[in-house]
């Protein structure tokens, strides 16, 4: 198969598997996790459910490849907040308020409930922990950050202290959580 006509194929298949997420998402937020039938995802994509299903097998196989992009493109939003320029200090501080404010955004409900079953975000939460360790680290080696605790501790409490950004009012609030938890890593004097 000529090189043009492959990228073409791969560039029509992503471009129909990123409609069916969007339409099946978009379903879901108008008629619940339960109302929504392949059927009714196939026509509102435009494709035939034949098509649909070579692709997923079900509603819930959308969802969970839905989560999966959008997750992905929060940890890569992480990662690039934690590799730019400057002092580890205040790219930790950045890469905790960002996500602090993804907790405070995510939502709750069955579609939540679903989506952020361990089995299916696990991969997820250990990147993430790697990154905010590794960020630790560095901060902990200019001194910005206490080296009395190993960064892998330091990592699970910052993760723990801002999951609770979830249940709160405000994203004012979602800072005060912040300051709270980068209070934490203070070094001792």
């Amino acid at each position: 198969m000529p090189k043009l006509w492959k990228e073409t194929i791969e560039a029509h298949r992503r471009e129909v598997g990123d409609a069916i997420l969007d339409t099946t998402v978009a379903l879901v937020a108008e008629h619940g996790l339960r109302g929504v039938t392949m059927s009714q995802i196939a026509e509102r994509t435009g494709i035939g459910r034949a098509t649909l299903y070579k692709y997923y097998p079900d509603v819930e196989a959308i969802l969970l490849a839905w989560h999966e992009r959008h997750v992905t493109g929060h940890l890569t939003r992480l990662a690039e907040l934690s590799d730019g320029p400057g002092d580890p200090g205040l790219r930790l501080e950045t890469v905790l308020a960002e996500y602090a404010l993804l907790q405070h955004q995510r939502g709750s409900g069955e579609v939540t409930a679903l989506l952020h079953r361990d089995e299916h975000v696990g991969w997820a939460g250990k990147r993430l922990h790697d990154l905010v360790r590794d960020l630790l680290r560095e901060a902990a080696e200019t001194g910005r950050v206490r080296g009395d605790v190993s960064p892998d501790e330091l990592a699970d409490y910052c993760l723990h202290a801002l999951a609770a950004a979830n249940g709160l009012q405000s994203e004012a609030a979602v800072q005060r959580l912040v300051a709270v938890t980068l209070s934490g890593l203070i070094p001792p004097s």
